[in-house]
């Protein structure tokens, strides 16, 4: 009997031991996997930039052969945590500056065809290259959250540089968009006096959820805990959880007139996201959807409607 006992006992352990070993196994797959993603989300180190080789067929070519050969100011400044920031400048000695905030992965260049534009609206034309992208220094991509204090920075330096009477317009595209929904909340200076964004996303978190989603193609992610592991890893790296980087709770505090706009057929970054935003601000706004535009592309592809939407809201809201 005692034997028998002692058999079970054995079994018993070995169960829990093969229950400990298996959990431990499938935690530590998890923050690998959260490790893994974090990499791919947040660090430009194994990504490449997209060739700035001129193409004859993109609409904006001109455009962008135009800001190529133009003469640009280098520009820098320091982050909050010591960063050496980069900018270009583009000067149209004029009291209007348009700050242009590039996506993911990119830089001030990206943003060649829409400097054209605000140029020969009569703006000077701010490009910063967001941290840890382009020619500024840094480790992680903050997703705009991190950014917003930079521009703010940035925003000061314009204000010194071109006097009191200072009238700035803030407009990013993707994640550049969401950095200027993030910047709208902020305690601002008078001289900011509007915003526009082209396809940026609601929150952080939801679209890491939807990028996670389409990267493992998997209709069901597991978002718990893996989104829950990347944002620990991201609060540990980079200072924030993804729940707190909302461009929505940010819009909820703007005073400022803005402008959404965004493709109906943008599968990168959805454009349900843009109602979000839209709903968030109380404070004058209107919205334009490109109809049949992906991500990013509602410019190339309806360069006449675009300039109007822009002109327009400009000669309304920055006399």
């Amino acid at each position: 009997m005692k034997n028998k006992i002692v058999v079970f006992e054995s079994v018993e352990i070995m169960k829990k031991k093969l229950l400990l070993s298996s959990a431990l196994i499938a935690g530590a797959g998890m923050l690998a996997a959260g490790e893994y993603f974090f990499k791919m989300a947040m660090t430009p180190f194994n990504k490449k930039l997209d060739s700035k080789k001129l193409s004859g067929k993109d609409p904006l070519y001109r455009d962008k052969v135009w800001f190529k050969d133009f003469p640009k100011k280098k520009l820098t400044l320091q982050s909050n945590n010591g960063l050496i920031l980069f900018a270009q400048y583009l000067d149209h000695q004029a009291k209007k500056t348009v700050i242009l905030l590039h996506g993911f992965m990119s830089d001030g260049d990206s943003m060649a065809g829409f400097a054209k534009m605000f140029y020969d609206f009569g703006y000077n034309v701010l490009l910063p290259d967001a941290r840890a992208q382009g020619r500024s220094e840094g480790k992680y991509i903050g997703y705009g959250w991190v950014e917003k204090d930079d521009i703010l920075r940035w925003i000061y330096q314009i204000i010194e540089q071109n006097g009191e009477d200072s009238k700035i317009v803030i407009m990013g595209q993707s994640m550049g968009g969401a950095t200027a929904m993030m910047v709208s909340g902020l305690l601002l200076p008078p001289q900011v006096k509007a915003f526009i964004e082209d396809c940026g996303y609601s929150t952080v978190k939801e679209e890491i959820e939807y990028q996670a989603q389409n990267l493992f193609h998997m209709k069901a992610f597991p978002r718990f805990p893996i989104i829950d592991i990347v944002s620990g890893i991201n609060k540990v790296k980079n200072g924030f959880y993804l729940k707190n980087a909302s461009a929505v709770a940010q819009l909820k505090k703007n005073t400022r007139p803005f402008l959404f706009i965004h493709g109906g057929k943008d599968h990168f970054v959805p454009t349900k996201m843009v109602w979000e935003n839209y709903t968030a601000t109380t404070a004058p706004k209107k919205i334009w959807l490109a109809p049949l535009a992906g991500h990013a592309l509602s410019y190339p592809m309806y360069p006449g409607q675009y300039r109007q939407q822009v002109k327009s809201f400009l000669a309304k809201y920055v006399s």
